[in-house]
């Protein structure tokens, strides 16, 4: 997912100090870009891009960065004092992520060698204060991450970032298809998807469930049976769905349409879906089955119309390649209060990804009596316990927001009665103030959902968006909560005026 990208570092500095100063502050920032790529912990590599020392070569690095698809933003440092006039032209002209690293080459401060010549050559402390001045007076959305490079926690941040970085990339080629309309009139998963392409950057395409039918019907019995025989590998059958029983056929079924859905997404060049159970003409029933093993694929998902949330899983499944944990499609379903043990219990009727799954999951085949969706096969488990964060971007009129919230997945009592995936899980800081600051911000009963990244994730994707965002924590509470509300409505208002 990520062999194909960079993040280009840009160092700031000027030949006021002579032509020694410079070759010492390239070779400087050739040393931290290797001393960050060698650090194992950057999910990508970073290629210096040299030292600039004029408007025009800086306006020369932030072209070519802002030009090579590879390249998925910029991390700027001043090693020196790098006057900051000469950053407008290429800063104003940026369109990709930007990133200010406050650092120096040294970690200490050399106390008995220290001299004019280091004071000179080595300013970051004031340097960084002068593009931040310009970087803010041009109103540019960065991250700002202040450490020394080779400590741990500012690689940490930086990875951070550029996870982030990767799924902006892939959100400006994001297509989403969708099979069928909002499911009922429902309104929070629905808005405004011109706004959204540009904002955002997905496109969102109608796709009449007529048209997947074919795709579907194509798929041959030798390759149903391959992929049946895979699914006997990774997961336990029930009794009446193993081969030669009365429920197998709808297991068949479901690999047909899996096979068949994977090859129009592809043929579209789609990376995210919605579904409705309310339009399934010619299909043989709901795609559960199938929606879960694509998302487990990193295709973002949606029901019931769901567009927003089906590109934020998307999103979310790429900033977290290579992390632990999963990622999923989610739904508030029903609530258990039991004082401070107080949660939430997420399901939905079928398509919930296996990756957070506690155990083996199991096949099941259950009718399913809503809308046209019939007798369907579908994967059964339980979210394993872990921290998580749950967001849901939702559409204000004048903006888009995101709600990201903080949870705590728990390990649910026996559910023997309930044949769907489900996660239990305590939204932070407790299910009074983590439910009712979502119900203040507007947020859907859909969510996505991810144990391997943290709110830091989705505070760099709301700047980079330059997006509302509302985060509720363990230091949420209810008053303050809505006090940011009333202060953002007029916050946004203005902002606009000032881009």
């Amino acid at each position: 997912m990520f062999d194909d990208l960079e993040i280009r570092f840009v160092t700031g500095a000027q030949l006021l100090y002579g032509g020694d100063a410079v070759r010492t502050v390239e070779s400087h920032s050739t040393e931290i870009v290797a001393g960050l790529n060698a650090s194992g912990r950057l999910p990508f590599r970073v290629v210096h891009a040299g030292t600039v020392n004029s408007a025009g070569e800086i306006a020369q690095a932030f072209a070519l960065a802002d030009g090579d698809p590879q390249c998925v933003g910029v991390i700027a440092w001043m090693h020196t004092f790098s006057p900051a006039k000469m950053w407008i032209h290429g800063l104003r002209d940026f369109k990709k992520p930007l990133l200010h690293l406050h650092t120096q080459y040294n970690a200490k401060i050399p106390w008995r060698e220290i001299d004019m010549d280091f004071m000179n050559l080595n300013q970051s402390a004031h340097g960084d204060r002068e593009f931040g001045y310009i970087a803010s007076r041009l109103r540019k959305a960065r991250k700002v991450v202040v450490g020394h490079w080779r400590d741990a926690a500012t690689q940490d941040r930086l990875a951070a970032w550029m996870r982030v970085c990767a799924a902006w990339a892939d959100a400006q080629e994001m297509k989403v298809v969708r099979f069928g309309d909002n499911m009922n009139n429902v309104a929070v998963t629905d808005g405004d998807k011109v706004e959204a392409e540009l904002r955002l950057g997905y496109h969102v395409d109608n796709a009449p469930i007529a048209t997947l039918v074919p795709w579907v019907e194509a798929v041959s019995d030798t390759e149903i049976d391959a992929l049946v025989a895979a699914y006997e590998q990774l997961y336990d059958f029930a009794g009446d769905c193993r081969r030669g029983e009365e429920k197998h056929r709808f297991v068949r079924d479901a690999a047909a349409q899996e096979i068949g859905l994977r090859r129009f997404l592809q043929d579209k060049g789609a990376k995210a879906f919605t579904t409705s159970f309310d339009e399934l003409a010619g299909m043989k029933q709901l795609m559960g089955f199938a929606s879960q093993r694509l998302m487990a694929e990193g295709y973002g998902f949606g029901a019931e119309g769901d567009w927003k949330t089906a590109a934020l899983v998307r999103s979310m499944w790429v900033m977290g390649q290579g992390l632990a944990g999963g990622q999923s499609f989610l739904e508030d379903y029903t609530l258990d209060f039991a004082g401070e043990d107080s949660a939430i219990l997420q399901a939905h009727m079928l398509e919930i990804n296996p990756e957070i799954a506690a155990g083996r999951p199991r096949v099941e085949v259950h009718f399913l009596g809503i809308g046209d969706a019939r007798t369907c096969a579908r994967l059964v488990f339980q979210g394993h316990p872990g921290a998580g964060v749950a967001a849901t971007i939702v559409d204000m009129g004048n903006r888009f927001r995101m709600v990201a919230g903080e949870v705590e997945v728990v390990e649910p009592q026996p559910l023997p009665k309930l044949p769907v995936a489900c996660a239990l899980w305590k939204p932070r800081p407790n299910l009074e103030v983590g439910a009712g600051a979502w119900i203040l911000a507007g947020g859907t009963h859909h969510s996505s959902f991810s144990y391997a990244l943290a709110v830091e994730h989705l505070e760099d994707y709301a700047e980079i968006a330059d997006m509302e965002l509302l985060v509720i924590d363990g230091k949420t509470t209810i008053r303050d909560f809505k006090a940011q509300l009333r202060a953002n409505e007029v916050y946004h208002l203005l902002h606009r005026a000032l881009k």
